[in-house]
C-alpha cells in the first residue's frame, strides 16, 4: 500500500520537483498547501501517513504549523525542508517533532532516504 504525503511548500515549483520524485518511485501525493495554514487545515483533512513541510511560508511558517499538527496528533510524522541550512531552525524543528530535515536544493536520493527512513 502506498504511503500517502502531503507536500507543505510556498512555491509551486518545488511542490511539483517533490511530488514528482515521491510518484516516481511509488508513493502517493495525497495533497499539497501552500502556507502553514493551509498545511494544518489539509493534516486535519487528508490524514497523510507524512507531511513534507518547508520552513519558510508566508501566513504561517513550518516551525508553527508543524507544532499545531503535533498538538492536534501527537503521532503526525514530518519531515522539514529549508534552503536556509541554518542550525538553529534545524534544532528547533527537531525539538517541536519533525522526524529529519532535508535542506535544498533537494537530492532525489536524500528525500528518498528521509523518506524511507521515517515511514518506511
Amino acid at each position: 500500500m502506498a504511503k500517502n504525503i502531503l507536500i507543505c511548500d510556498d512555491a509551486a515549483f518545488m511542490r511539483m520537483m517533490i511530488k514528482d520524485i515521491l510518484t516516481k518511485n511509488g508513493y502517493n501525493v495525497a495533497g499539497e498547501a501552500e502556507n502553514g495554514a493551509k498545511a494544518v487545515e489539509k493534516y486535519a483533512e487528508l490524514k497523510p501517513d507524512l507531511v513534507l513541510m518547508d520552513i519558510t511560508m508566508p501566513e504561517m511558517d513550518g516551525i508553527q504549523a508543524l507544532k499545531n499538527i503535533k498538538a492536534a496528533d501527537p503521532a503526525a510524522l514530518v519531515i522539514m525542508c529549508s534552503a536556509m541550512g541554518q542550525q538553529a531552525m534545524v534544532i528547533e524543528s527537531i525539538q517541536a517533532g519533525a522526524k529529519d530535515f532535508i535542506v535544498k536544493p533537494f537530492q532525489a536520493d536524500r528525500v528518498l532516504e528521509a523518506v524511507k527512513k521515517v515511514v518506511g
